[in-house]
């Protein structure tokens, strides 16, 4: 069975970072998320973290920690409404693709609501 990938974009010793990867694993351990995505983390002071951070083009590094959704190919999901106003993630959702970063103008948090409404947006 092919997954969706979850990147999770983050840095050891992040206290958000942490918290992103909790609540991500909390909800794909459950339905309707299980067995339909996969978390993979990604390390900024990795090589391998930084080389699909750099991929995913447009997660700001300022906004860590991020999301971004992939395809089972490994390829990004594009977000099929760019332009439309969320009112759930507001400007924590990427323009690109189908993910969210952390908004530092607020509180800086990224809640299980924003990550289910990304999650609920993948076809």
């Amino acid at each position: 069975m092919s997954h969706y990938i979850v990147h999770v974009f983050g840095k050891e010793g992040c206290a958000k970072c942490t918290m992103l990867n909790r609540r991500l694993d909390d909800l794909l351990s459950k339905e309707p998320y299980k067995g339909k995505f996969v978390k993979q983390y990604d390390d900024l002071h990795s090589e391998d973290g930084l080389r699909n951070f750099c991929l995913a083009q447009c997660v700001n590094p300022n906004r860590i920690p991020a999301m971004v959704v992939a395809n089972p190919d490994g390829s990004y999901v594009e977000n099929q409404n760019p332009d439309a106003p969320d009112e759930i993630c507001g400007n924590s959702r990427l323009y690109q693709y189908l993910g969210i970063q952390t908004d530092y103008t607020g509180r800086g948090i990224i809640t299980p609501e924003m990550i289910r409404s990304i999650l609920d947006a993948v076809e």
